[in-house]
């Protein structure tokens, strides 16, 4: 064997070695390939599954975010009333209190009247009393 033929032998065997190696790996690669495929279809399967719990939860969110809202109108609706209610009862309480003064007023104005017929009332009967006094006499 000539030097040339040992060479090519020697490439030879070096190929056949390259072969086998990149036959392992690419056999290695493809078993992970698989096993990262699978890994995926569960993944997905998982996605899938938060994508639908997340949608029934987004419905559940705004469900309640709806009622939340009907009922802060409602409550902004009974805060109207109350807010009406307290004016309207501010507004008894100066009617009562002017009314209240003025019975005052007219009282103390009554009172004075009341004081004169006592007192014409007193004079009246001081001279009855006299003119029945002269007339026994």
């Amino acid at each position: 064997m000539s030097l040339a033929g040992i060479s090519l032998l020697i490439i030879a065997i070096a190929f056949v070695f390259i072969a086998i190696y990149v036959v392992k790996t690419l056999k290695a690669a493809s078993s992970t390939m698989a096993s990262v495929s699978q890994t995926l279809e569960k993944v997905e399967g998982q996605m899938q599954g938060i994508t639908t719990e997340s949608e029934s939860l987004l419905k559940k969110t705004n469900h309640i975010a709806s009622d939340i809202e009907t009922k802060t109108k409602t409550i902004d609706g009974l805060m109207d009333t109350l807010n009406n209610v307290g004016t309207t009862v501010g507004h008894v309480n100066q009617s009562i209190q002017g009314v209240s003064e003025s019975v005052a007023h007219a009282s103390h104005e009554q009172d004075e009247k009341v004081v004169k017929a006592m007192r014409w009332g007193d004079a009246a009967i001081e001279l009855y009393l006299k003119w029945k006094r002269k007339k026994v006499y």
